[in-house]
């Protein structure tokens, strides 16, 4: 594998950004691990970042190099700050250049397939939560999307009984910055269960993967979008088991997202 920082200017947020790029190379005498290259144009795996970090994270805390490298698959890792991969109500159009801007980009710098079939996302945390979002209102672009410990059904939080607390985790404003008015959050192009309503009628639903931590302060937020998303008939792979919000887990679990991708074998 070839692993690569970037450094690029975006139109949509008007800044200069940054990107960590992992790209399929054939290695038979690396010692300690052997890396494929399989078909060009590289299936692609969008890996995304939770609030407190950043494009570096996913190489600092795991092996995600050493699990690709067998696999063919390029692996993209973008700086998308605290923006929650929204056009926010008041800040940057984060959505609109994850979503649109940055693959384009990829693909202009790496062979990277345009093809829904060979694109994935995935993260944890806010990079769940980011991953899902492409899959439900990118469809298709994505064909499965995976959450580590995802917020996922922020609806339970912005509900009336809780909007006090929410807001006691950072500043009053910071939220609603983001998101617009907290009491027009449910049913909004953010709400991930609205999303889910509309793909199902728009058609190319994605696959989805989650998992949670039984004791993962988000937990409630996975089972409600599991239960809300079974309903609706998606193609849902949802395991939990017991653990909170860390990195000894995620390390664990990407594994298993990179197990369950279709990403063994070479792109048609």
């Amino acid at each position: 594998m070839a692993l690569m920082h970037v450094n690029f200017f975006s139109d949509v947020l008007g800044l200069s950004m940054s990107m960590d790029a992992i790209i399929p190379q054939t290695a038979k005498n690396q010692i300690g691990m052997k890396g494929i290259a399989g078909g060009k144009p590289y299936k692609t795996l969008y890996l995304l970042h939770g609030m407190s970090d950043d494009h570096t994270i996913w190489q600092r805390r795991t092996s995600i190099e050493r699990f690709a490298a067998e696999l063919g698959v390029a692996v993209i890792m973008p700086a998308t700050a605290l923006g929650w991969y929204t056009d926010m109500s008041h800040g940057l159009k984060w959505w609109t250049y994850i979503s649109r801007e940055l693959p384009e980009i990829c693909r202009g710098f790496f062979p990277l397939s345009a093809k829904r079939e060979d694109n994935y996302a995935a993260g944890l945390s806010m990079g769940g939560y980011g991953a899902v979002k492409l899959g439900l209102a990118c469809g298709e672009s994505f064909s499965h999307v995976a959450s580590l410990s995802g917020a996922l059904d922020l609806s339970l939080n912005f509900s009336a009984q809780n909007l006090e607390n929410v807001k006691d985790t950072r500043s009053d404003t910071f939220w609603s910055d983001v998101f617009g008015p907290l009491e027009e959050y449910a049913g909004s192009g953010n709400d991930l269960r609205a999303l889910a309503e509309k793909r199902k009628a728009m058609g190319n639903m994605p696959k989805i993967y989650v998992w949670c931590g039984t004791e993962d302060f988000i937990y409630n937020q996975n089972t409600s979008f599991r239960d809300y998303v079974l309903e609706l008939g998606y193609d849902l792979t949802y395991k939990e088991s017991p653990g909170d919000h860390q990195w000894k887990y995620w390390d664990e679990r990407i594994q298993d997202v990179l197990d369950w991708l279709p990403v063994h074998g070479e792109t048609e």
